[in-house]
C-alpha cells in the first residue's frame, strides 16, 4: 500500500488516545503488521528531522503525536486546562496497584495500614485504575490494575519502564542530598545577613543618653550659655 504511512499519520492525528498496532490492523485492513512499523519508523524519522511543533511517541502499547514539551506554556494558554491533582494517599495507592496488581483492596490497605476505600473510587473516576474481575475467596473482592490511561498520562510504554525498587532508592537518596545542600545553602545566607546586621548596627554612632541641660538655650562659640532676656 503506498499511501500507508499517510493513512496512519492521519488515523494518529485524529486519535485521542494512542493506537496500537492491532487497532491499525483492524482500520486499515490491506497493510501488513511490518508494513506499519516501517511507516510508524519513517514518521518518526521525519518528525525527528523537522524538529517542528510535534513528535511520535510509543507510549501506552501504542503510538500517539504529541506536541514538544519545549512548547507547553503556550498550549497551556490556548487549552487553559484544569491541572489533574492526586493526593498523597492516591499516589501512594496507585503505587502500591502499579506494582503489586493484580491486587485486592485488603492487601493495599495492608500496606499502607489505612482504609483506602475512597481514594479507590477517585482513582477508578481518574481512570488511573479498573476492575479485573472478583477474586475466588470468601467475600469475592475485586481486583484491581492499572490503565493505559496510567501509563498514558505517567508517560511510560508499558510497566516494565516503572523505575525498580534500586532506582527509587538512588532518586530518594539524590533528591535528599539536594535538599540537604539546600537547607545548609539557606542556613549559610541566614549567617550571612545575621553578620551582615550586627556589622551594619555596630557602625551607627550611639547618642549620649545625658539629656542636655536647657537644649533650647544657644550657645555661644566660646561655649557659654546666652541668656535672651539679658
Amino acid at each position: 500500500m503506498d499511501d500507508i504511512k499517510n493513512i496512519i499519520e492521519s488515523l494518529l492525528f485524529a486519535a485521542d488516545e494512542p493506537l496500537t498496532i492491532d487497532r491499525l490492523k483492524k482500520i486499515i485492513t490491506g497493510a501488513k503488521p511490518q508494513e506499519m512499523r516501517e511507516a510508524l519508523n519513517e514518521l518518526r524519522e521525519d518528525y525527528e528531522a523537522r524538529q517542528g511543533g510535534f513528535f511520535l511517541k510509543e507510549v501506552a502499547g501504542g503510538y500517539q503525536i504529541r506536541t514538544r514539551p519545549d512548547y507547553k506554556e503556550y498550549i497551556k494558554r490556548l487549552l487553559q486546562p484544569r491541572p489533574q491533582r492526586l493526593s498523597k494517599a492516591a499516589l501512594e495507592t496507585l503505587a502500591i496497584i502499579a506494582y503489586k496488581q493484580p491486587v485486592i483492596r485488603s492487601d493495599v490497605e495492608h500496606i499502607r495500614g489505612v482504609d483506602c476505600g475512597g481514594v479507590l473510587r477517585v482513582l477508578l473516576e481518574r481512570q488511573f485504575i479498573r476492575v479485573l474481575g472478583r477474586k475466588d475467596i470468601p467475600g469475592r473482592p475485586l481486583i484491581y490494575a492499572t490503565t493505559k490511561r496510567f501509563l498514558e498520562v505517567f508517560d511510560l510504554k508499558n510497566l516494565k519502564d516503572l523505575p525498580t525498587p534500586k532506582e527509587i532508592e538512588e532518586f530518594g537518596r539524590e533528591l535528599s542530598e539536594e535538599v540537604d545542600e539546600t537547607d545548609r545553602e539557606e542556613e549559610a545566607g541566614e549567617i550571612l545577613s545575621e553578620d551582615t546586621e550586627e556589622t551594619a548596627a555596630s557602625s551607627i554612632p550611639v547618642e549620649s543618653e545625658t539629656p542636655a541641660e536647657n537644649p533650647q538655650t544657644p550657645l555661644e562659640p566660646d561655649g557659654t550659655k546666652t541668656d535672651k532676656n539679658t
